[in-house]
């Protein structure tokens, strides 16, 4: 988890918020002239990872009220407002200006298979794609209330609209499809608190009993209630006493009786809850799925400032030529033959192997795992339409992106907590969904001498269904990238598309109006 380490680095971004309203862009985003300190060095100011030697606030009931007006959303607090896709024009990444920025491949169980029929049979589609992102602050905060430690978390809701862009044969126009929709929350899991009891909490919350005139040990209990726990040890003249922890004093025990009331102060010394991840993320696909990732800001190993861990200088850094070929980011499995490359990689910067237009046989293709991805080399969108982040990587040649940050989430992560994917029935019989991971970029773009923002996402889903010839499990990915800014920073032209395919109205606002979640004020 991160935290600010000194409160007097914080800066109140909810009053940079409400400013945003009068001045919009030029005060949220930085609008900053050459030199300046931008948005996201401002927003990183100070953050580092929460350890246990951390000092901890205890809670008081009487700050709550002041703590669910200055909520910590974190990073997650500069996603406020609508994001749209955005083309570079800079460089020939894109046939045209208007087609979409998105890339989303999709991999299917063929007509007529089903989890135990014939392998490697399977639908390839890949496209490109338009969106709209829009995402609000939930006000007020998620109080989590669990005993003696709390956590307040700022939530952000989005919604997501995917629609795809096809050439309809015999039609000049394009033709753009919806084909997602997704709505969930952000989660900033920060303000972690002790609380611990109090002489108010102990006698309201379940009520508390007297020692009875009869209790052996009544003159244990100063108190007069069961608020201590004893200890049978054997005293100087070898008889068997029970004793309070106070008069212990190291000595060996046989027995314990619980204490089986609380005292004031009592969680005051922990166990302290220490979260392992800073973000979740829940979210609702209407195909029947719902997940929950969980992830963090990932530090740099290259900085902007020693001081700053976690904001990377520069634009996001992706691999060229060979070092392209990574599995984790390939539409290309290793259980689907890996495209008969696992030991000879293939250049995707250079043009697709011969054998991409071959007719394959048992003597050019004799372990039968170059025709498994035959299509997807051969595709119109390659290179993209084998590994999407590629797309990322070309839409920002020719931009100067001045610094950036990474969230990285997964629902199976190797360590620590985990998320999770839940499925409908029919999911789960025919086409499981058992895995997602994301990276997302917040970057800095200078354009015209002042910054806006950009975001940038990769989304890697792992589907199964059917087996091998050797009775193995296939796993089949499904991924979307995209690059996209907010709705106001996006050239006229984009900026008219989007508005025509997602807005009745014919015209959308750049930031939708807060939704509103009710909080634990009691």
């Amino acid at each position: 988890m991160l935290k600010r380490k000194n409160t007097e680095d914080e800066i109140n971004l909810s009053q940079l918020t409400a400013k945003s309203v009068e001045k919009g862009k030029e005060v949220l985003l930085g609008a900053a002239q050459k030199g300046s300190t931008g948005i996201l060095e401002n927003l990183m100011k100070g953050y580092g990872k929460l350890l246990i030697e951390d000092p901890i606030r205890p809670f008081n009931e009487n700050d709550l009220q002041e703590i669910v007006k200055n909520v910590d959303y974190g990073v997650l607090k500069v996603l406020e407002g609508t994001w749209v896709s955005y083309n570079n024009s800079n460089n020939d990444q894109s046939k045209s200006q208007l087609i979409g920025s998105g890339v989303h491949t999709t991999i299917m169980p063929s007509p007529g298979t089903n989890s135990g029929g014939i392998p490697g049979k399977y639908s390839f589609e890949c496209e490109e794609y338009i969106e709209k992102l829009t995402f609000n602050l939930v006000p007020g905060g998620v109080r989590n209330r669990g005993g003696g430690n709390e956590q307040f978390c700022g939530a952000v809701k989005y919604d997501q609209s995917i629609k795809s862009v096809n050439s309809v044969k015999g039609q000049t126009a394009l033709k753009y499809t919806p084909i997602h929709e997704e709505t969930g929350m952000y989660l900033w899991l920060s303000d972690v608190f002790n609380y611990a009891a109090t002489e108010k909490s102990i006698k309201e919350d379940r009520g508390i009993h007297a020692i009875t005139p009869d209790n052996p040990n009544k003159d244990l209990y100063k108190s007069g209630y069961q608020d201590e726990t004893l200890f049978l040890v054997v005293n100087d003249q070898g008889q068997k006493e029970y004793v309070t922890l106070e008069n212990l004093n190291g000595r060996p025990y046989s027995e314990i009786i619980a204490s089986k009331e609380l005292k004031p102060g009592a969680g005051q010394t922990g166990p302290y809850f220490i979260p392992d991840y800073s973000i979740s993320r829940s979210g609702v696909i209407p195909h029947g799925s719902t997940i929950t990732l969980l992830g963090d800001v990932e530090p740099s190993a290259k900085p902007v400032k020693k001081e700053l861990p976690y904001l990377a200088d520069g634009a996001p850094q992706f691999p060229e030529g060979y070092a392209a070929w990574d599995y984790d980011h390939l539409s290309i499995s290793k259980t689907m033959g890996g495209a008969d490359a696992k030991n000879d990689p293939i250049n995707l910067d250079a043009p697709a192997p011969a054998w991409v237009s071959e007719n394959l046989d048992n003597t050019n293709d004799p372990r039968e795992n170059k025709i498994y991805t035959q299509r997807i080399l051969a595709h119109d969108l390659y290179p993209y339409s084998v590994r999407p982040d590629l797309r990322l990587r070309d839409s920002n040649k020719g931009e100067n992106i001045k610094n950036h940050i990474l969230i990285q989430m997964s629902s199976k992560n190797k360590t620590g907590a985990q998320g999770g994917i839940l499925n409908v029935p029919f999911v789960n019989r025919f086409v499981p969904t058992v895995e997602m991971n994301m990276r997302m970029w917040i970057e800095t773009v200078v354009e015209d001498e002042k910054e806006i923002l950009q975001l940038q996402y990769e989304q890697v889903i792992f589907f199964e269904f059917a087996f091998g010839d050797d009775g193995g499990t296939t796993s089949w990915p499904h991924i979307q990238i995209n690059t996209l800014r907010k709705i106001e920073d996006v050239p006229f032209d984009q900026r008219r598309l989007i508005e025509e395919q997602f807005s009745n109205s014919g015209k959308i606002e750049s930031s939708a109006p807060a939704s509103e979640c009710p909080h634990h004020k009691e």
